[in-house]
């Protein structure tokens, strides 16, 4: 790992609310876009916040995932040689070859099969609210619906039973860990999450069913041969903890954004066939949801718009401060429902962008659409300021979402 300059910037940056962006961003982006940071493990790395810069570092080849296992490469956290971008789940993944890893899942994450699943999860909505409503003003839509809804969807599809997600809540933190974990806690949670997917795998080659992981096992998935055990394990822990953590903290997000100018979410209301664009708009302007970003590994010297990134070097790619630059944004830092094209950088871009953005995006279109029809008079049950986001996690997703109708 290479050493951290005198003017490197600590990394990640605090934002003065889980609804605003950090200050730095924006200096950044005029003055620094190719930028030395230090993360929380001391390790040097560059940070890129413009948004032609993140778009090329995450689509170039030259930036490579499979470099961050390198000896080199930066850590996260403290200790970190098993974080989720260093980890024997990515290791694993990246030795089974990336194109025909995608391949294998993609083909259960595309956006007809995902429509198709659309009912299903507005019903399971339906039923959340219920049980908010039942239990009386004001509620959190946090535990009462942002959560409970995309680990009910993914548990679905990997037959995972639903009454174990305290238990992958906790292993996902630490895949997630910046500051919160030991190197010990972080590397027990491994242990444990791949013991925990090892088994249920076990289980279901028993007695194969028609979620992914039983195709995958038994060929259906349109290969031609089986996932390894060792795949399947990583593939089951990968899936299981994009599938819930971000997706959730997304959903909460993006509503406590629309209920934070009653204007937007008035407006929804009167014209409720702009759902789908204020989702978009909702990944593209929140400013936290992902506020450590993606990294990358320069196999090489690059030449980016916004600067020059020396071979060795590790990238982290800030997706969050792209979609908030004002050279690729008409009126960046206002909230447009309408806006279109969108073309953020939420789920990345290039062959690495998230396999699973169409889930993503239908589970915030139901649970939309329903809160819209089911609680039209949904509203803050307390003042923006006093929100408060997870620390010391690559995500920040919000402890909670107070509400009341």
């Amino acid at each position: 790992m290479s050493l951290v300059s005198d003017d490197a910037k600590p990394y990640p940056f605090r934002a003065p609310s889980p609804l605003e962006p950090a200050t730095e961003w924006s200096e950044l982006r005029q003055k620094c876009p190719v930028a030395r940071v230090s993360l929380p493990s001391g390790d040097a790395a560059v940070l890129v916040s413009r948004y032609e810069d993140v778009r090329k570092a995450l689509s170039d080849p030259r930036f490579s995932r499979e470099g961050l296992t390198r000896p080199d490469a930066a850590r996260v956290s403290a200790g970190d040689s098993e974080g989720v971008f260093n980890s024997p789940m990515a290791r694993t993944l990246n030795d089974q070859g990336h194109e025909r890893w995608r391949r294998m899942v993609g083909r259960w994450f595309t956006a007809r099969r995902m429509s198709a699943l659309r009912p299903d999860m507005e019903a399971m909505a339906e039923q959340l609210i219920d049980r908010m409503v039942g239990s009386g003003r004001p509620a959190d839509l946090v535990t009462g619906l942002a959560f409970p809804l995309p680990v009910y969807v993914i548990c679905r599809m990997l037959g995972v039973p639903e009454s174990d997600r305290d238990r992958f809540k906790a292993w996902s933190d630490a895949f997630l860990n910046t500051t919160r974990y030991t190197k010990d806690e972080m590397a027990e949670a491994h242990r444990e999450f791949a013991a925990y997917m090892s088994g249920l795998i076990e289980t279901e080659r028993a007695a194969p069913g028609d979620d992914l992981l039983s195709l995958l096992m038994t060929g259906a998935h349109g290969e031609g041969e089986p996932m390894p055990q060792d795949a399947l394990v990583a593939t089951g822990q990968a899936l299981l903890l994009a599938g819930h953590e971000t997706t959730a903290g997304f959903i909460g997000l993006m509503v406590a954004h629309l209920l934070s100018d009653r204007r937007r979410w008035e407006r929804l209301l009167a014209e409720p066939a702009l759902v789908r664009l204020a989702v978009e708009e909702s990944l593209r302007f929140d400013p936290n949801g992902a506020n450590f970003g993606m990294l990358r590994y320069a196999d090489e010297d690059v030449e980016l718009p916004g600067g020059t990134v020396a071979a060795g070097t590790t990238v982290v790619c800030a997706m969050t401060a792209a979609n908030r630059d004002e050279r690729a944004w008409e009126y960046a830092h206002e909230m447009d429902l309408g806006r279109t094209p969108n073309p953020h950088l939420a789920f990345g871009a290039g062959p690495h962008s998230c396999l699973g953005q169409p889930l993503a995006r239908t589970e915030m279109q139901a649970a939309l659409s329903v809160l819209l029809k089911r609680l039209p008079a949904l509203d803050l049950a307390v003042g923006t300021e006093e929100l408060r986001a997870h620390e010391g996690l690559l995500t920040a997703p919000l402890r909670e979402l107070p509400v009341t109708w």
